[in-house]
């Protein structure tokens, strides 16, 4: 990688366009200045024309020389990429495990588009698979995914969200887990995220978490209590005279005392230390930012945390994990690629090959937030646990992979521990679910 990062360093230094751009603003310049001469002395258009000719060569030389520079930059850039990522044959379908999964793939790519208020390409998406299934349908009635419901909804009334355009829900105001759930539950938490995030507004939100009070205090989430305390710092920190977005239409440690007395009692049993700290801030109110509680108010993440806080527990009450499986897989498979193209040109090379189909050759070091299990490895055949080779229990504890406890009790009736004196039939052993 570093050719190609000091290819990409020569690139921004060769690459840059802004004297070439300089040059043409120039060249323009001259040529607007020789049509006003001539508008107002046409009978010295010849000589206005003759002068104009030879600054008009210089300044595409000029512009041709720079452009030299550019082209210069990008062709190390490019010679650079060849010699890293050298051409090699795409994986067949033999090899290719989602080749068979293809329903897996579409309904990936169409739930990743709708966490990112991609609507309107989901929708086109979902339209296309169906018309294919239809058709494959046709050839063979019980090939059809059953992901495809939980997208479309010819009959919701559901707009892409962006930043000029309202969301519209259905006419009759019915909302159903059935048909197209998905895509109105995610157009619902667009539409909130939006608001946070764009327009710092916390009343979509809040009328969110009230709603759903009763599962977030089930979850033991601290959602409705941190957007309740954003409210209060939000009035806090407002002058007199503000309008809040919401019915509280007043600003000032006075009013945020006023919400605090509506609000905080509800959370007083689970929140009573930060409700405290809370309202002990009033008394620095003049002079906050020196005050104990100044960390409180002034913290520049605030926003975006409750955002991901907001996105975690909306996907949670869906089942769904806070960030996108597609974008975790794509991320996962681009750390793990370098390596893996480096085991495949060293086994190539001492003609080896893959002895296990189901597990890879060496370990794939990932962060710490995409571990989403324990990893089981038998201290007998040094194996990683799988399927189909799980990890077994005996009764003495110890526990050894599946695999490894049919070798040790082949062809007898009790079996010894590795690891202990005690002795048992395989059958006593039990699966261990990490």
């Amino acid at each position: 990688m570093d050719a190609i990062l000091s290819a990409q360093q020569s690139l921004e230094k060769k690459g840059n366009l802004s004297k070439a751009i300089a040059d043409v603003q120039t060249l323009i310049d001259q040529l607007q200045k020789t049509r006003d001469a001539v508008g107002e002395t046409p009978e010295q258009t010849a000589l206005h024309m003759a002068k104009l000719k030879q600054p008009v060569k210089a300044s595409f030389d000029k512009i041709e020389e720079d452009l030299k520079e550019v082209n210069k930059g990008l062709n190390q850039y490019q010679k650079a990429l060849k010699e890293k990522f050298k051409n090699s044959a795409l994986p067949s379908a033999a090899n290719d495990v989602l080749s068979r999964e293809t329903g897996l793939v579409n309904r990936a790519i169409a739930m990743h588009l709708l966490r990112e208020g991609k609507f309107g390409v989901a929708r086109t998406l979902v339209k296309e698979v169906n018309e294919s299934q239809q058709q494959a349908q046709a050839m063979d009635p019980a090939g059809q995914s059953s992901w495809i419901h939980e997208f479309a909804d010819t009959d919701a009334m559901i707009m892409d969200m962006d930043m000029d355009t309202q969301w519209e829900s259905r006419e009759d105001g019915e909302v159903l887990e059935g048909k197209g759930h998905l895509q109105r539950k995610f157009t619902e938490m667009y539409h909130i995220l939006d608001a946070l995030r764009n327009q710092h507004s916390l009343g979509p939100a809040i009328a969110w978490a009230r709603e759903h009070s009763t599962e977030l205090e089930n979850r033991g989430s601290n959602l409705e209590f941190e957007l309740s305390r954003l409210k209060f710092v939000e009035l806090y920190t407002s002058s007199a005279d503000a309008v809040s977005d919401d019915e509280h239409s007043f600003g000032g440690p006075v009013q945020a005392l006023e919400y605090a007395r509506s609000v905080f009692p509800t959370f007083s049993g689970r929140y009573s230390r930060e409700t405290s700290s809370l309202l002990g801030s009033l008394a620095f109110s003049p002079a906050l930012d020196e005050s104990p509680y100044s960390n409180l108010f002034f913290n520049q993440h605030t926003w975006e945390e409750v955002s991901s806080s907001f996105t975690r527990e909306f996907c949670s009450m869906l089942g769904l994990s806070s960030t996108s499986p597609l974008y975790t897989a794509v991320t996962a498979g681009g750390i793990a690629l370098p390596i893996l193209e480096k085991v495949e040109r060293v086994m190539a090379a001492s003609r080896g090959q893959w002895t296990s189909v189901n597990e890879l050759p060496v370990e794939t070091p990932l962060p710490p937030e995409m571990l989403f299990h324990s990893i089981f490895v038998c201290p007998v055949s040094k194996e990683q646990g799988t399927d189909a080779n799980p990890p077994m229990m005996l009764p003495c504890g110890h526990v050894i992979a599946k695999e490894s406890l049919e070798m040790h009790a082949r062809g007898k009736n009790r079996m010894k521990c590795p690891y202990c004196p005690n002795e048992s039939h395989p059958r006593e052993a039990k699966r261990v679910y990490i």
